[in-house]
């Protein structure tokens, strides 16, 4: 349900923000959140020039229950709830992921379909189109 406004309102743009700030090489990435005051959504985006006109796209979503924390008297919750591993608690949802990504890859005209990583993301390559 909020998986499509999500890639839309926030992933898509941390994408062509990565893309538009950093030069070919070294991967970059941010975290990025959508939600409001009962969850919030958060997205680890990786960018990364894959070829010549080609961006690899790595993504890891999970949800933060602020409910449970306002619930449990951790609130807001602590920082390490919006961080994945090493830095953080978070732990990716794989399903998250896999709806993002896939609403992802077609706005971004992906070339095939999402690959998993060995840390728990999700990879897609798309053309460059920095508009």
């Amino acid at each position: 349900m909020y998986t499509e406004p999500m890639a839309r309102a926030v992933v898509e743009p941390a994408v062509r923000e990565l893309i538009r700030q950093y030069p070919r090489g070294r991967p970059f990435s941010t975290t990025v959140t959508f939600g409001g005051d009962d969850f919030r959504m958060c997205a680890h985006v990786r960018a990364q020039w894959a070829a010549p006109g080609q961006v690899k796209i790595a993504l890891a979503c999970w949800v933060v229950n602020m409910d449970t924390a306002r619930y449990l008297g951790d609130n807001p919750p602590t920082g390490e709830e919006m961080r994945l591993p090493p830095e953080g608690t978070a732990e990716w949802d794989e399903e998250l992921t896999s709806r993002v990504i896939g609403h992802l890859a077609a706005r971004m005209n992906a070339r095939a379909t999402a690959l998993p990583t060995t840390d728990d993301h999700l990879t897609i390559t798309v053309p460059l189109a920095l508009t």
